[in-house]
């Protein structure tokens, strides 16, 4: 049973908000039915996804900054999300935040045999082939039977270029990829020119699907070489808002309102930008 700081000795309760257990102890108080929080004893699992969503993204911002002291707060908003949602599930008997810090304990010493146990990694890319193997049998254990695809446990709700990534890592680490990268922009160049070609056709939904590839094969360099995709289009966005910026407020000290400066200005003040950084 967990132990609430109401329950330590006097002189240790300010030492005793480091313990997890303190955490669970405060989520079941908020969601108790007679002295609880109105507002967290309503929440159920739908209403808390959007506010998952939120703590995720808010930390990878605070990673983004490379603000630590953000970050400490922002994987404590997180944390707590996912004690609110064990508590949902302890209270249908199905598990407790007990159960969660157990199982993934569990999960990161059984694929971590290269540390734990007997098995050898020389490589990132050796633990990581060992980690796809290893999950592999767990599903076959859990399933019965093989799994359908490698490509399984890659959630639908990713982001669209994260998605992208993760399928090709997966594809890759049982052999489906190019040789090299000579062979990825021979494949960007024929995207490139089926898209000038679906450009011309009267059907649109040809075009969308030649710039869904394209996309999808510049990703794939990107895994070759290394770079996350999401980090560099996110830095690029913010090179973007930059050089906009800049725009406007270049305009402003002219006196020329935006949606009267037209288009050979913009690109003259976008270039003076980019020149300078």
């Amino acid at each position: 049973m967990w132990r609430g700081p109401g329950q330590v000795k006097k002189g240790r309760k300010m030492r005793d908000h480091d313990r997890f257990e303190t955490l669970v102890w405060i989520m079941d108080r908020l969601r108790d039915p007679d002295e609880g929080c109105p507002w967290d004893r309503e929440q159920d699992y739908a209403s808390l996804r959007g506010y998952l969503l939120e703590e995720c993204y808010e930390v990878a911002e605070a990673l983004d900054r490379q603000d630590l002291p953000a970050l400490r707060e922002e994987l404590g908003d997180l944390l707590f999300q996912i004690v609110f949602l064990s508590r949902l599930a302890q209270e249908e008997r199905a598990f407790t935040a007990a159960d969660v810090v157990r199982g993934i304990s569990e999960k990161m010493i059984r694929r971590h045999p290269h540390v734990f146990g007997s098995a050898t990694a020389e490589t990132a890319d050796d633990v990581l082939r060992a980690w796809e193997e290893i999950k592999r049998r767990e599903k076959r254990g859990r399933s019965g039977g093989p799994p359908k695809s490698v490509l399984d446990g890659i959630p639908r709700a990713l982001p669209a270029l994260l998605k992208a990534q993760r399928l090709g890592t997966k594809a890759a680490r049982v052999g489906f990829d190019w040789p090299d990268d000579s062979g990825v922009l021979d494949k960007l160049r024929e995207e490139l020119d089926e898209l000038r070609e679906a450009l011309q056709s009267p059907d649109e939904a040809r075009a969308d699907e030649e710039i869904g590839d394209l996309l999808f094969t510049v990703v794939m360099l990107a895994r070759r070489r290394g770079v996350d995709a999401e980090r560099a289009l996110e830095a690029a966005n913010r090179k973007f808002v930059e050089r906009f910026r800049h725009i406007e407020d270049e305009l402003a000290r002219r006196g020329v309102p935006l949606e009267q400066a037209g288009a050979e200005l913009l690109n003259e003040i976008w270039d003076a930008a980019k020149r300078d950084g």
